[in-house]
Order: C-alpha cells, then structure tokens, then sequence
C-alpha cells in the first residue's frame, strides 16, 4: 500500500525562545527523513500585541488605530523586521538546513494575536501541519501548556498539530524512533493509525518500534459483555486491523507490537508513555461540533496535559 506523506506542508510558528527552538530542531530532523515527501516548511513570526503596545504606549487611544496604519508606524514596523526579525528567520532555516531538510523553507511575518494568526494562516494556505511546543513550564514542575499552544491544539480542528516535547534531541537522531499509538476503532484513531502508518513507512530503517496500545475502559467491560460482546476479543480484532495497516504500509512485522490494559483509558496511556519512553504519540482528534472550538475528548486532552516528554501528534480531520 503506497501512502502519501501525511504531513507535506508545515506551518513552524519560531519566536527566538529556546521552545521554539526545540520545534525548529524536530522539524529539521524529521524533514531529513521524510526527504521528497516533504513539500515545505513555512517560519511565521507573529508580532503580537506587546510589540504594538509598547510603541504606542504614550499615545491616546483614540488615535492608536490611525497611527498603526500610518507611514511613521510602517517604517518603525519596518527597522524591527530586518534588525531582529528577519535574522532570526535566517538562523532558523539554516538550522533546518544543517539537519538535512531539502524541502522549500520560506518564511511569513505577520501582526496580531499569536494564535489566532497561526490558526488563520494554516487555513488560508491549506498547511496540512503545525509544528509547536511546549513552553512555560518545565517538565519537573509539569507538562501544562503555554496559552498559545493550548488555543491553536483546540481551535485548529482540520490539521495536523505536533507538540514538540522537552526531551532533547540529538543533532544526528531521528526525533521519533519510537511511536505509541492508542487505538480505539473510532474513525479519530484510525486516522491518527493512518497518520503513524505514513510517518513510520518514511522513517525507513530509523524507526525502532511502533506500539499500537487498546485500553478496555473499565468502567464498560460489564456492559460490554451483558452486550454479548467480548471486550478482549474485540480489542484484539481492533489491534489486528491496526497491524495489517501498518505491515501493507511497508512496516516489518518485528518492528509493530500490540498490547492491552484493561483501566481508565488516560491512567493506562500515561503509565505506558512513562513506563515505555515513546519519543511520539499519536492520537486522533475527537471533535465536538457546536458554536464554540472543536475540543479533543478528554482522554487525549487529559494525557497530553501531564505528559512533557514526548512529542504529540494529534490529528485532525476527521
């Protein structure tokens, strides 16, 4: 089965913060393994408010707005461009040069809320992927997520986000050589499976291991079985599925293992990620429509809050 590469074009928010960094790094590595699979990678940098208030801080806000659009104000926005924003850009893309991306890099500066801009430019310009990270906090003190991330993960419902973990990555390594993937049979995990199946089939010989993981929600075996269904049965039928995808996507049988935990789905997944080490997880996104943002189900929100380690990749469009 031959598979596209599930995340051709990628939006990297940078600010300069060594979070920041740490996605740039990640998306350099992986763009030396996915090669031609890989389209492009877009360097946005949002000047966000605090830039504008600063310059405007001595000036009634009444005339604020005007004097944003005018020619004094576009050529002060204009020095800080090309003084401090344009060589960081620069140092970013030689950064994912010297790791081995040959895809296009260009680069976008734009104004506004940071969120908002990183969700509209990744709809205007189709990115399949946005590549972030964590910040804020350090991972002793907890996995919580900096505001920004935590918006774009809810808002951005139709792509791809990564979330750059705070392990370290070696200049030479391949960012993920190990993938966890909890499957429930729902159309979100089948595409975050499709996703894993992409991913790993470039990875090649890079990549160690692919765990695909069912946890039995305890609090429905019962029900379940009075339903005349075998839970076990059924989660072992769910993992067959997810390796015959895996193994028609060119991946060596040796390489895919499967496990079962009977639980509470987000306890058993986060003792598996602390047990295990797994550098990515991939998980589907479970959308709510309605008026407001499309939010992830709670299990993966819950697992993605406390765990800081490895990278995330959740899915969305389904």
């Amino acid at each position: 089965m031959q598979l596209a590469c599930p995340i051709p074009k990628i939006l990297l928010p940078v600010d300069g913060s060594d979070d920041s960094k740490r996605a740039v790094l990640f998306s350099g590595c992986l763009g030396s393994f996915l090669g031609k699979g890989l389209a492009g990678i877009t360097l946005l940098r949002v000047i966000a408010g605090g830039y504008i208030s600063r310059h405007l801080a001595n000036v009634d806000y009444r005339a604020a707005d005007l004097l944003k659009n005018s020619e004094v104000f576009r050529r002060v926005r204009e020095e800080h461009v090309n003084q401090t924003i344009r060589p960081l850009l620069d140092d970013m893309e030689k950064v994912l040069r010297e790791l081995g991306t040959d895809a296009a890099v260009t680069t976008l500066v734009t104004d506004g809320d940071a969120a908002n801009e990183i969700i509209r430019v990744a709809t205007e310009g189709n990115y399949t992927t946005i590549m972030m990270a964590r910040r804020g906090i350090t991972a002793r003190r907890g996995a919580a997520l900096g505001s920004v991330t935590n918006k774009v993960i809810y808002a951005a419902y139709g792509h791809t986000v990564y979330v750059v973990g705070y392990r370290t990555l070696e200049r030479a390594a391949c960012p993920i050589p190990r993938i966890l993937v909890p499957v429930d049979g729902s159309p979100y995990s089948i595409k975050g499976l499709e996703h894993a199946a992409c991913l790993a089939a470039g990875l090649k010989d890079a990549l160690g291991g692919i765990t695909l993981l069912r946890v039995i929600n305890v609090a429905l075996h019962m029900e379940r079985l009075r339903m005349g269904i075998d839970p076990e049965i059924e989660a072992h039928d769910i993992l067959d599925k997810g390796r015959q995808m895996l193994q028609e996507a060119g991946i060596r049988e040796d390489l895919i293992q499967t496990k079962v935990r009977i639980g509470i789905p987000a306890e058993e997944i986060i003792g598996d990620i602390e047990t295990e080490d797994y550098n990515l997880v991939i998980m589907g996104r479970k959308g709510r429509t309605a008026l407001k943002e499309m939010l992830l189900g709670g299990v993966s929100s819950t697992v993605l809050q406390r765990c800081g380690n490895p990278t995330f990749a959740i899915v969305g469009g389904v």
